[in-house]
């Protein structure tokens, strides 16, 4: 079952679940994507119509974030379970080592993607990271760059290509190039090479599991971070206070 927050259709599964069809997707080598829609995300689809098409288009779609979460139920129409983006990063690492498939990292600040890998290899034998890639700034605009990139994740064929260079970027960047480097499943997972590699320290789980993670990231990245967190972001409860009363167009 799909929910509708704000005019984004998210998927209500668990995390079992996502996996699950995680694994299926890999199988079927569909060259799908997923996305993990946090509050700044669905508050950036408000004004980017072709962010909003692309996450409605991906294969799987997750709420990233208990204010989602609470939104949802406020609108009585409940998640089974939070899966962000960051969470699931891992899970899949932990699925791909058990399963044999090859995967690949592109972004993160530099170095993050390489001590992630090295990490995620060392907790899960096995795991076959094929390739990791940090591009630099803007690279999105340079072809000779992308073809570059794309001709590096063809040559390595992995099963899974996890892409973190922030949304909409990664959502963008994989639905524009995914039929070039034909991947079963591209993944835009944020900030979690830095999270893994320990460059950016993540909440405690307490924190994550009151909504207090933006707060946490704040604290961590004030001057990055702070119009985000502060200027941009609160506009989601006033989009989901004109969904409950009907003033929100969602279809």
């Amino acid at each position: 079952m799909r929910i509708n927050i704000c005019g984004i259709k998210i998927d209500s599964i668990d995390m079992a679940q996502a996996i699950a069809i995680v694994d299926q997707l890999v199988i079927e080598k569909q060259k799908s994507f997923l996305v993990t829609p946090n509050v700044d995300h669905i508050v950036s689809m408000q004004s980017d119509n072709e962010f909003w098409a692309i996450a409605n288009k991906a294969v799987l779609v997750l709420p990233d974030g208990m204010p989602i979460i609470w939104a949802a139920r406020w609108l009585g129409t409940p998640f089974k379970e939070k899966i962000s983006g960051s969470d699931l990063f891992p899970k899949i690492c932990k699925l791909a080592a058990e399963k044999n498939y090859k995967v690949y990292f592109l972004g993160g600040r530099d170095g993050a993607a390489a001590k992630s890998a090295h990490i995620l290899k060392i907790k899960y034998p096995g795991l076959q990271v094929v390739g990791t890639y940090c591009p630099s700034l803007g690279f999105e605009k340079d072809d000779i760059e992308n073809q570059k990139i794309i001709n590096m994740i063809k040559k390595t064929k992995p099963d899974i290509l996890f892409v973190g260079l922030g949304a909409p970027k990664q959502e963008k960047w994989i639905y524009k190039y995914k039929n070039q480097y034909q991947v079963p499943l591209s993944i835009g997972i944020g900030v979690s090479f830095e999270f893994i590699s320990g460059i950016v320290k993540r909440a405690p789980k307490w924190m994550q599991d009151v909504g207090l993670e933006w707060f946490w990231r704040l604290m961590m990245e004030p001057v990055r971070l702070w119009k985000r967190y502060l200027i941009d972001d609160p506009i989601f409860f006033w989009l989901i206070f004109k969904q409950k009363m009907g003033w929100l167009k969602v279809d």
